[in-house]
């Protein structure tokens, strides 16, 4: 049996995927910890993709409990780092903000060894939280949309694990959170390349997990559904930029798909605070205790039933070989 999500929250179905509901099995309870007993003093976490959505949130929600946080943005200064930076002081949190651009080693590297410093040296929570949207048919994202999604959607989230995890094996201590989506294990036919990053995280994400069980570092796939977040309005600016490169012929073979790129679903009425609640709870279990996956939506959660299958094989495949400590801890 693997570890699997007993306590998702109560919202709706991801945008676009309703023809999902009818095999998707209903998230039927909440978060049973208690948020307001959750204490985070000690922890050191830093957080990518700050300026809005579950990143901007989490920045406070961890630091209103406690936490010592690393709000992490590009393109500094901006408003939205002056906004967060007058709550902080506003409301006396101990919330640090830094510029990093998941996109340049150069800058991820000057930032990490900022918050290191900072930190006394440990960071204790990695949250790769930066991603973007770009949607279509696949025939039409030219190498400039595949290269940009994935760059930002896997690479940044290597790039951030390859500056951190030195020190988090050094300490022998720590947890990395990883920002999936429900389309990273099912599939939206017009989602351009964002299935395939997110798929590829969590392959990342799994192996990654397996590999630092020596190190008692604690490894979890965030598996958002559909929430209100700013990705949906800055997906239809990604989209335009395409279209705008986009050959005419190619347009006219896929117009129906085409025709919705500039459309700005929303992601719903759902609370994206969901997202830091579950981190939270996760971060306050003990360690090796933590699942690898949690699916987060209120109402519908069509990855559960992969996820099993997916732990079911790989403890049949692994189990008794070399590698089936590592695969057990992480998966039963």
């Amino acid at each position: 049996m693997s570890k699997s999500n007993k306590n998702p929250n109560r919202r709706e179905l991801l945008a676009g995927t309703a023809m999902l509901a009818a095999t998707a099995p209903l998230a039927a309870t909440s978060i049973k910890f208690d948020e307001t007993k959750t204490d985070l003093s000690g922890k050191s976490i830093l957080i990518t993709g700050c300026s809005s959505g579950f990143g901007r949130l989490g920045a406070e929600y961890y630091a209103q409990r406690g936490a010592k946080v690393f709000a992490t943005m590009r393109n500094l200064p901006r408003s939205e780092a002056t906004e967060l930076a007058n709550i902080a002081k506003r409301d006396n949190l101990d919330i640090e903000i830094i510029e990093i651009d998941v996109l340049s080693e150069e800058s991820i590297e000057a930032g990490v060894q900022k918050a290191l410093t900072s930190a006394g040296g440990k960071i204790d929570v990695l949250i790769n939280n930066a991603g973007i949207g770009i949607t279509g048919p696949v025939e039409v994202q030219d190498m400039a949309a595949t290269e940009l999604i994935f760059s930002t959607n896997v690479f940044g989230p290597q790039r951030m694990i390859r500056a951190l995890l030195p020190s988090m094996r050094k300490a022998q201590n720590g947890q990395i959170f990883n920002i999936s989506s429900q389309l990273g294990r099912v599939i939206l036919p017009s989602a351009g390349h964002y299935s395939a990053t997110k798929f590829a995280l969590e392959a990342l994400s799994e192996q990654l997990a397996y590999e630092l069980v020596p190190y008692g570092i604690d490894v979890t796939i965030i598996e958002p559904g559909g929430y209100p977040t700013q990705i949906w309005s800055k997906r239809v600016n990604y989209n335009k930029d395409l279209l705008g490169r986009m050959p005419e012929e190619q347009k006219k073979a896929y117009a129906p798909f085409v025709e919705r790129m500039t459309e700005d679903s929303g992601g719903g009425n759902t609370n994206p605070i969901d997202i830091p609640r579950n981190i939270v709870e996760i971060i306050s279990m003990p360690k090796g205790e933590r699942p690898l996956r949690r699916p987060v939506h209120p109402v519908y959660i069509p990855q559960a039933k992969i996820n099993q299958i997916s732990a079911d094989v790989q403890i049949e495949m692994l189990g008794n070989s070399p590698f089936g400590p590592w695969v057990k801890s992480v998966l039963t």
